[in-house]
């Protein structure tokens, strides 16, 4: 399967994240929802706020220009809310799953679809 194909299918096509993008660990975006592009900085800042999970919760994320709050990070997950709509940032061995969701879309629906998809691509070596 392509990388494209688990952000249409797995991510966006659940109907529980409203955009998504696949970043690789090393750098670049290996996959995005349509016109979901996240600045070489943010992505960046993104994928070093894993190494430092701490920092990530004081300051916050940033996401196409957006600050989300964090309300729980560590060297895994980092999940963030702005008002009523929020952002579940997950880690694998080479990429950063950065999703995001709208209300009515609740954070515990956006945060199974995504870690389920993170814990299948650690299961595979990704």
């Amino acid at each position: 399967m392509s990388w494209q194909a688990y952000v249409d299918n797995n991510l966006i096509g659940s109907g529980k994240v409203s955009k998504a993008a696949i970043l690789g660990l090393a750098g670049g975006v290996w996959a995005s929802s349509s016109g979901y592009t996240i600045a070489p900085a943010e992505q960046k800042a993104i994928v070093e706020s894993f190494k430092n999970p701490v920092a990530a919760q004081a300051s916050g994320v940033r996401i196409i220009g957006q600050k989300f709050f964090t309300l729980q990070a560590n060297d895994r997950s980092i999940y963030g809310k702005k008002q009523a709509d929020g952002c579940v940032l997950v880690k694998t061995k080479q990429a950063v799953l950065v999703t995001e969701y709208i209300t009515p879309i609740q954070a515990g629906e956006c945060t199974t679809v995504v870690e389920g998809l993170a814990d299948y691509l650690i299961s595979v070596g990704y």
